[in-house]
């Protein structure tokens, strides 16, 4: 489960993915697929989250890794690649890297 919380050593990637409306699902699919039969089990995993906007037009993954290096062995895994690209031949990805600075709850 993810935790947000500026105490928990985590690196975040968030990959936003702009996608036309009708391969957002599909998009959708590959990205929770990928996550159940691979990511899981890569090490350094810790958690995905997986958006849809409205629109159609965009599907955001928050991944939480244990640490940079983590994310960088996930990108150099040849078990990920073929994954990597089913999702480019639908959707353009960008994919940034962060840590929480500031979190607050009601």
């Amino acid at each position: 489960m993810s935790r947000i919380d500026v105490d928990h050593p985590v690196v975040t990637m968030i990959n936003t993915f702009e996608v036309e409306p009708e391969n957002q699902q599909q998009l959708i699919n590959i990205l929770v697929e990928t996550t159940v039969s691979v990511m899981c089990k890569v090490p350094g995993f810790v958690s995905a989250n997986i958006h849809a906007s409205l629109d159609g037009t965009r599907v955001v993954n928050y991944a939480q890794w244990e640490s940079e290096e983590h994310i960088t062995a996930m990108l150099n895994d040849p078990d990920v690649h073929p994954h990597f690209t089913q999702v480019r031949e639908i959707a353009r990805p960008d994919r940034k890297h962060y840590r929480v600075i500031y979190s607050e709850e009601a």
